[in-house]
């Protein structure tokens, strides 16, 4: 049985000034609602730049990606956290992935829980065709500010000071920008990727552990969202445009007001190239139970817990990532 289309609903960054309550309002209910929406004119995001970032990457001789890959895969390089992931044969998920996050110049490494967090990105070796690490560090930037704007009209929308998220993410937020490349099967997919309908599973279904996703797809297909009613709707592309959905822990905190919605990625019959932009808030970041009891006085009492051990746990021992598994407990 084929996938229903799903339009998804809109939100025009263009107009967060002009139209903000209106936004706001229209924001919290897709997040309410659906859980999933469309994020238009993005100032500053050139999208044709990360699909050649993305193509050109993957296109780079494994011998070069090696230099690149995380510890655990490449037991001469140092990086843990960051870096190159190759596809695992046997894996449900059938992906490669390079990815990095926020620099921070100044921290106390004898006194951070887990200094591999902060370790610095690795990058490959340009060759001119074009400008990797400066034009990717610079469309972390405009996402990350993108982010915060649409956490500010979140909270509008929902009645509490437009602030109120912010502070999440003041202090070495953990966010991570990672390219991913779907690549084409060079023999027939293992059963475990196989559903009844006949279609082929490239990353089973999954709700996102931290805070906010933001991706582009390009205007690829594949990306399939369950309803409420508990079936599969495949996301219709839009051109120049983000995906948005909001992940586990954002959800918990508002107790689940706004929908963590569960999603996979199918196999098109061709390389898909995607580049998921995760929001997460610092390390110590208080992301506690009954977190809006803080600003409106009503409900249940705050019980306070810090995201980073949370999010580790969940990266390694509920959700077991292989990308992820052999990462330190913190």
């Amino acid at each position: 049985m084929a996938s229903e289309p799903l339009e998804l609903p809109v939100i025009d960054m263009s107009k967060s000034r002009t139209h903000r309550d209106k936004m706001s309002q229209s924001l919290v209910d897709a997040l309410e609602n659906v859980g999933f929406l469309a994020i238009d004119n993005v100032e500053g995001l050139d999208f044709d730049i990360l699909l050649r970032s993305c193509k050109w990457f993957f296109k780079q001789p494994y011998e070069k990606k090696k230099c690149l890959l995380r510890k655990q895969w490449n037991p001469e390089n140092k990086n843990m956290f960051r870096g190159y992931f190759p596809v695992i044969q046997g894996e449900p998920s059938r992906k490669e992935g390079f990815e990095f996050g926020p620099v921070y110049q100044k921290f106390d490494s004898k006194t951070t829980r887990a200094p591999w967090i902060y370790e610095e990105n690795v990058w490959p070796e340009e060759d001119g065709a074009i400008a990797f690490k400066s034009e990717l560090t610079k469309a972390f930037d405009v996402m990350h500010n993108t982010a915060m704007e649409i956490l500010r009209l979140a909270a509008r929308g929902i009645g509490i000071d437009e602030s109120a998220f912010i502070g999440l993410f003041d202090d070495k937020p953990l966010t991570t920008f990672r390219m991913i490349h779907y690549p084409t099967w060079e023999r027939s997919p293992p059963e475990v990727c196989l559903l009844d309908n006949g279609k082929v599973i490239t990353t089973p279904e999954h709700t996102d552990t931290g805070f906010m996703t933001l991706l582009a797809t390009f205007g690829y297909s594949g990306l399939e969202v369950m309803t409420a009613d508990g079936c599969w709707a495949a996301v219709t592309p839009r051109s120049n445009s983000l995906v948005m959905n909001i992940g586990d822990v954002f959800s918990r905190m508002l107790g689940g007001r706004f929908r963590a919605t569960r999603h996979r990625v199918v196999d098109i019959g061709e390389d898909r190239f995607s580049f998921p932009f995760f929001l997460e808030p610092s390390f110590n970041a208080d992301i506690g139970l009954n977190f809006l009891t803080k600003y409106t006085g009503n409900g249940p009492e705050h019980v306070s817990e810090l995201y980073g051990p949370w999010v580790f746990h969940q990266y390694k021992y509920v959700k077991k990532h292989f990308e992820y598994r052999v990462l330190p407990d913190v």
